[in-house]
């Protein structure tokens, strides 16, 4: 029996964990992902994490990670610092992000960001643009883009954000069915939510799941048990 046709924990339902360097097979037809290449026809693992298929692609889902900022993303910002025209923004990224005055919703004399926005603030906003060094401009001018003065954030990794949302939006709205809150969903990991106490309770338990076990196969099926509950 050749490598390729040895049953492996990932054919079984199991997690795989795999190495940088790991031989994974040929899988002949299946497209190497983010976080694996294909050498000499076979898929190698280039980093440490859990191996997942989707579809005809292959890719290693790291254990943890950091927002990598893309011009375009939504994401929820923290005030760390600002200058007398410069809010910095934690956006969970490398690099802080800056929020010029400029791009804020509100007219801002010089001198006077502090009155509008001040540390540990949150927001939510846009990547305006990312240079060579993944450091990002953002902008807060555009519909839905605010301070946030109610609600709570949860923050899980971003790289699972596509399991939050879910194929065509189907896992969020087994989220929004919990409870009655309104949820924005930022691409670095961070969530808002807004609503009554018991659905925001019921929400935040759906996350932890969603944290914890977002690498095992049936994801969608433990959410929907826990609105039958």
């Amino acid at each position: 029996m050749s490598e390729d046709s040895t049953p492996t924990e990932h054919d079984s339902g199991a997690v795989r964990l795999v190495h940088p360097g790991e031989r994974i097979g040929a899988h002949d037809g299946v497209e190497a992902g983010h976080g694996i290449r294909r050498i000499n026809g076979e898929l190698v693992a280039m980093r440490m994490g859990t191996l997942r298929e989707d579809g005809k692609t292959m890719s290693v889902d790291p254990l943890s990670s950091r927002y990598v900022p893309r011009a375009g993303d939504l994401v929820v910002g923290y005030v760390e610092g600002m200058t007398n025209n410069i809010w910095f923004l934690d956006i969970g990224a490398s690099f802080n992000a800056i929020l010029p005055m400029s791009l804020a919703p509100w007219k801002v004399e010089f001198g006077a960001v502090r009155e509008h926005l001040d540390v540990g603030d949150a927001v939510i906003c846009r990547v305006q643009e990312v240079d060579e060094t993944h450091s990002a401009v953002a902008t807060m001018k555009g519909m839905g883009l605010r301070k946030l003065k109610s609600g709570l954030l949860e923050e899980i990794p971003p790289h699972i954000i596509p399991q939050v949302i879910g194929k065509g939006g189907a896992m969020l709205q087994s989220l929004k069915s919990l409870g009655q809150s309104r949820m924005v969903i930022g691409q670095n990991g961070r969530i808002w939510l807004d609503g009554e106490h018991d659905g925001m309770r019921s929400i935040r338990a759906a996350l932890e799941v969603i944290r914890e076990t977002a690498h095992v196969p049936g994801l969608k099926e433990r959410i929907d048990a826990l609105a039958n509950e």
